[in-house]
């Protein structure tokens, strides 16, 4: 049969076929037409060659991605695949064979290229593995290592704690799995939203693949077949939170040029060894190209510095030594009917490394770690390690531990649970204990509960700077900004004013503390390449270790009463100076989506939620209330009825800006509803054939 296309009252594609290869096809066909300029950009990102219509500020990212070699290593991971795992591999080609077919078609749809430029190009076997990588490089957070270098190095080992904020504050995901014992159904729910930087489009797809093999509903990752993260077969339905594991390293290299212009880098038995070497061209739009050397040492890539600078650090990543990503999981998930398929099927999982909850219409649950984790020494998780010197070399690979489903429940939140001896920071506890406590209260739960959960706006983490301020002397104004604050209930909610005097104050402690001599030696950035400065502003680290740095038992000098005595006067100056107008969270606290090409001005909206929040939209005290990052999805997974279950995304299905179904889910998403699934042929509209 050919395939057939169908759309629900959302746009959301239905995909039927007679085969799991026809499927595919159906799905990159699809995905390139709903999402043909979203596809290219991240294709050409993977590449390292988005600088060429998209400009100067893409060129950075451009560099590191031809430094890290990223393109060759989808490459290698898919002709790995093809030896290993012919079945997947073909699959993978169906799916750009699809890709290819729908491109012309999307690009006619989609602005964005007439507006840049850029002329739809030819997908590759490995482009699905160039995208998924490109996506995720950054993921583990290993820039994380230079920022312990420079405390370090300006500070001492000591204050390297002074910072832990027991995890990085830009990543972050909600996942709960409830047990039939506690719902009222006697059958498992599965919900939860990864938080993600809201791009438009969106980062998930919603979709459906129906074959004879299997019929699978879920949110996918457009440029990549299959459904990896989020989804439901009927009977068995799996989600994931990034596991916050460690599993990238950066190695100090030296490096020398030898006579016919090839390099050489000392080894660790004191060898000077050949390190590969060429020479790459980043086209830039409106700008001179770069020319970018291409090092690579037996530890891994160089991508920062090179020969002849003042330090050059090499990368070592799983896929790159191991030429897998995990792509032998993609099918088995779709095939899987109980947890214990889903199981086997995430044991070749590689890359990233996620924790797992599962289960199926007989009770099974699943609560697991999935990916790669090298064994190796603990300075490697910590530090940059020397290239030159004996044991940091990667002598295995960790056992994925297992998590328990206590009393019916399992939390994920990034805290600190299964994956804890994988990595070195995760999330604060505050979001995982807050859903546990929402959960937890002794009626048998819905589906229909869950959406309640993902909008809680609680904030735990305020009581670091809100309990000192009872005991704190404070002029008349500042006084009653405290007892404002002391009678607040901690949500924040849009519509609260003294959730915006929380957060004037917040600026104010943050903006004061980077100030303070003891932090200002970390106000001046590094000199490294643009693509890692986010991880080494001192006002954003500042911000996420906001509750640790006024909590923690050394101080440093830092009379933590007198800062916070200092930013509620300035807060109180401010609030004066403002008049009688009341100030809300939502009137600075607005979303603020990326897009690949600046286009058509939306009145973005407020929103409720902050970072320590179960509705995490993430903002940057000290500089900005604006939300770039946030739920990117919500789902609630019905083992009981799979049309009882639930989903969102911030945006919607299409990415074509001004089509019907672009941003109606705005709406429900901002409101907490979800759109419901719908499964029935009979219910949904038949577009065409997939020829």
């Amino acid at each position: 049969m050919n395939a057939e296309i169908y759309r629900d009252t959302w746009g959301i594609p239905h995909l039927r076929a007679g085969s799991a290869l026809e499927l595919a096809h159906a799905q990159g066909r699809v995905t390139a037409r709903d999402r043909a300029w979203q596809l290219e950009v991240d294709r050409h990102r993977s590449q390292g060659t988005s600088a060429a219509f998209l400009g100067e500020e893409s060129a950075g990212w451009d560099r590191f991605a031809r430094q890290a070699r990223l393109d060759d290593t989808a490459r290698r991971c898919f002709a790995s695949l093809e030896e290993h795992d012919p079945e997947t591999a073909a699959w993978v080609v169906a799916y750009v064979d699809g890709v290819n077919a729908g491109l012309a078609e999307g690009a006619a749809r989609a602005p964005e290229f007439a507006a840049s430029g850029l002329v739809p190009g030819r997908w590759e076997p490995w482009s699905p593995l160039g995208v998924w990588l490109g996506i995720h490089i950054l993921f583990a957070g290993f820039p994380a290592k230079l920022w312990r270098e420079e405390v370090v190095r300006r500070l001492g080992a000591d204050a390297v704690g002074l910072f832990a904020m027991d995890g990085p504050g830009t990543a972050g995901s909600n996942g709960w799995l409830v047990s039939g014992e506690r719902t009222a159904t006697g059958q498992a729910v599965i919900a939860g939203d990864p938080h993600r930087f809201i791009e438009d489009p969106g980062v998930y797809q919603q979709i459906r693949l129906s074959c004879p093999e299997f019929d699978v509903v879920g949110i996918a990752v457009p440029g990549v077949p299959g459904i990896a993260h989020f989804a439901h077969t009927g009977t068995v339905a799996w989600a994931i939170t990034n596991a916050m594991a460690d599993y990238q390293d950066l190695y100090r290299e030296r490096l020398r040029r030898v006579d016919d212009g090839a390099v050489e880098a000392l080894d660790p038995d004191g060898a000077w060894r050949a390190a590969a070497r060429h020479t790459e061209r980043v086209e830039v739009a409106g700008g001179e190209p770069v020319d970018v050397e291409v090092i690579e040492t037996a530890r891994g890539p160089v991508v920062i510095g090179g020969v002849g600078a003042e330090e050059s650090i090499s990368l070592r990543y799983p896929p790159r030594v191991t030429a897998d990503l995990g792509f032998g999981a993609l099918l088995p998930l779709l095939r899987a009917r109980r947890v214990a398929d889903v199981d086997r099927a995430f044991d070749a999982w590689a890359e990233p490394v996620n924790v797992v909850q599962a289960a199926d219409t007989e009770g099974g649950v699943l609560h697991r770690v999935a990916g790669r984790v090298p064994v190796r020494a603990t300075a490697n998780r910590t530090r940059v390690v020397p290239a030159w010197e004996a044991g940091h070399e990667w002598t295995g690979w960790h056992e994925m531990p297992y998590g328990p489903v206590e009393d019916g429940l399992a939390v994920m939140a990034n805290q600190r649970g299964p994956a804890a001896p994988l990595g070195v920071e995760f999330a604060p506890p505050h979001r995982a204990d807050r859903i546990r406590r929402l959960l937890d209260t002794g009626e048998a739960l819905s589906a229909a509960d869950m959406p309640a959960v993902h909008m809680d706006t609680h904030l735990a983490s305020a009581a670091a700077l809100l309990d000192p301020l009872a005991t704190l002397e404070l002029s008349g104004a500042a006084a009653g900004i405290r007892d404002r604050l002391l009678c607040w209930n901690r949500h924040m909610d849009a519509d609260s004013g003294a959730a915006a005097t929380y957060a004037r104050v917040r600026d104010a402690v943050v903006r004061r503390l980077v100030a303070h001599p003891a932090l200002a030696v970390l106000a001046e950035p590094p000199a490294r390449p643009a693509v890692f400065l986010p991880w080494l502003a001192l006002t954003p680290r500042v911000a996420f270790a906001l509750e640790n740095l006024l909590t923690a038992g050394e101080s440093y000098g830092i009379d933590r009463d007198a800062v916070i005595r200092a930013a509620v006067e300035e807060a109180a100056v401010e609030e004066v100076a403002a008049g009688p107008a009341p100030r809300t969270w939502g009137d600075t606290h607005r979303l603020a989506p990326w897009r690949a090409l600046p286009g058509t001005a939306y009145d973005e909206p407020a929103l409720s939620g902050d970072n320590d929040c179960v509705l995490s939209t993430s903002s940057l005290p000290g500089l900005t209330d604006l939300s770039a990052r946030g739920p990117a999805a919500r789902y609630v997974w019905d083992l009981a009825d799979r049309d009882d279950s639930l989903w969102v995304v911030p945006f919607g299905a299409d990415g074509v800006p001004g089509a019907a179904h672009h941003r109606d889910q705005l709406p429900l998403w901002l409101r907490g509803d979800l759109a419901p699934v719908t499964t029935d042929w009979n219910k949904l509209t038949k577009e065409s054939d997939d020829d």
